[in-house]
């Protein structure tokens, strides 16, 4: 479980987010929405540690991780995998050596037990015999999956996606995501993912926190966010057409 309290950042003279609390719960797929720019990805960094907040306290079952020393951020750190937003390939390295990479610097695993982990993560997102191959003769999907198996080489117990379907098509986009919830449950793994795209979150949003122009506005899970009460969240999820379609079957 992770749970932040009260998280606030600002850049210069501009506060992007406002005091923001949720608790992201194990074993599901917790997810952040709302519209583009309005401060997901500012407070998916600051829970991860890549942006210091101005104020508020981010735990990581029950550990401080905001105030924590090198040593426990250390530890901390190498409990979470990250699937970037893009997959953020390294274009020279080969698929097997971008899934291998957190496993050379974060463990002092032997080279056949690195590759054993490897081949291990490419199968179970459905990517065998890939290994010699460069970012650049992938597909897009493809790298998506190459990005979710180096997330989970090192056997995390937090995964966090930001914008995992961006540029993908919508079939790809559904498998992208079954493979997220599938890796969730199989893993029993708090998983963190930020879009915008409803598909996803009628799909797999489990819990769902919804953010508008930095501030937290509701939280709930999928059944409950069609009567959620919240003029901002119904302008936002009604604008899809599927969820009228939703909308006008429950009237």
């Amino acid at each position: 479980m992770i749970e932040i309290q009260n998280i606030s950042k600002s850049f210069e003279d501009k506060q992007i987010i406002h005091n923001i609390s949720g608790v992201f719960e194990k074993g599901k797929t917790n997810l952040i929405i709302g519209a583009s720019g309005t401060g997901k990805s500012v407070l998916l960094k600051c829970i991860v540690g890549l942006i210091h907040p101005d104020t508020g306290t981010v735990f990581y079952d029950g550990r401080n991780f905001t105030d924590a020393d090198k040593e426990m951020k250390a530890e901390i750190r190498r409990e979470i995998g990250m699937l970037f937003q893009g997959g953020a390939l390294f274009d020279s390295k080969s698929v097997e050596q971008n899934v291998m990479f957190p496993l050379n610097i974060l463990t002092n695993m032997s080279l056949s037990e690195k590759l054993d982990r490897v081949n291990f993560c490419l199968k179970r997102v459905g990517l065998e015999n890939v290994n010699s191959k460069m970012p650049s003769e992938i597909s897009g999907g493809m790298k998506k999956r190459v990005g979710i198996a180096r997330a989970i080489v090192n056997n995390p117990n937090y995964l966090f996606c930001d914008e995992p379907n961006s540029g993908l098509d919508p079939q790809t986009s559904i498998l992208i995501d079954e493979l997220i919830k599938e890796i969730t449950d199989e893993f029993d793994i708090t998983t963190v993912v930020v879009t915008h795209d409803m598909n996803s979150v009628m799909g797999i949003g489990e819990k769902i926190l919804f953010m508008f122009q930095g501030h937290k506005l509701w939280e709930g899970s999928k059944e409950e966010i069609i009567y959620s009460g919240v003029k901002e969240l119904d302008n936002f999820v009604f604008t899809n057409k599927v969820m009228q379609s939703l909308k006008k079957k429950e009237n």
